[in-house]
């Protein structure tokens, strides 16, 4: 990816800030509810106990209501979410989205040996190796772009967003708008992938 395409990219991050934001509609009264089966890898209030399954308390429900589609659709596969997410509704869906998105983050702690090289990447990318910086999509504090559903990150499990990292750069996670995502892990290395993710665990 050149660099005029890293320096587009940014752009295109910053114009989804203008963009009208997507109508949930979703009850976070009926999603509490509806959670019940989401609590064995999501936590009752959002907050994941496991590194491997992402905390969603406090994403946006935009972003929450995409991922269950994909989910649905078969757009994004998972052994575990894949078949939860056949048996939703549109419905249930919005519900779900609209309760955790109103749940609070735990927020956790940055591996201190990696956050140097993270914050290099997260906030400025890599020129040499074509990197694009994180910070034009999902923000200083990492809390996203809820009008362009680019998902908050600050307080995400590292093991989780190393692992998404890694699915983009090897193409097996294909739901990123226009390949965003893709391009920018192609060239990222897994040295700048776990620190990355490491400082992405610490932001609040």
């Amino acid at each position: 990816m050149k660099l005029q395409s890293i320096l587009l990219l940014t752009l295109l991050c910053y114009a989804g800030a203008n963009a009208a934001s997507p109508v949930n509609g979703g009850s976070a009264e009926q999603g509490q509810a509806k959670s019940a089966t989401c609590v064995a890898c999501h936590g009752a209030d959002g907050n994941s106990p496991n590194p491997e399954w992402p905390n969603i308390a406090g994403q946006h429900a935009s972003y929450i209501l995409k991922q269950l589609q994909a989910f649905k659709s078969g757009a994004r596969e998972n052994p575990l979410m894949s078949p939860i997410a056949m048996t939703l509704t549109e419905e249930d869906m919005a519900d779900l989205a609209a309760y955790y998105s109103t749940q609070t983050p735990s927020g956790l702690e940055a591996d201190p040996e990696k956050v140097e090289l993270g914050q290099r990447i997260y906030r400025g990318g890599d020129l040499e190796t074509k990197v694009a910086a994180c910070i034009g999509c999902h923000g200083p504090r990492g809390t996203g772009n809820p009008a362009a559903a680019y998902p908050a990150i600050r307080g995400q499990h590292a093991t989780y967003v190393a692992a998404q990292l890694r699915a983009y750069r090897a193409g097996t996670r294909r739901t990123d708008p226009d390949g965003m995502m893709r391009d920018v892990t192609r060239t990222m290395s897994d040295e700048q992938i776990d620190a990355v993710a490491a400082y992405v665990q610490g932001l609040r």
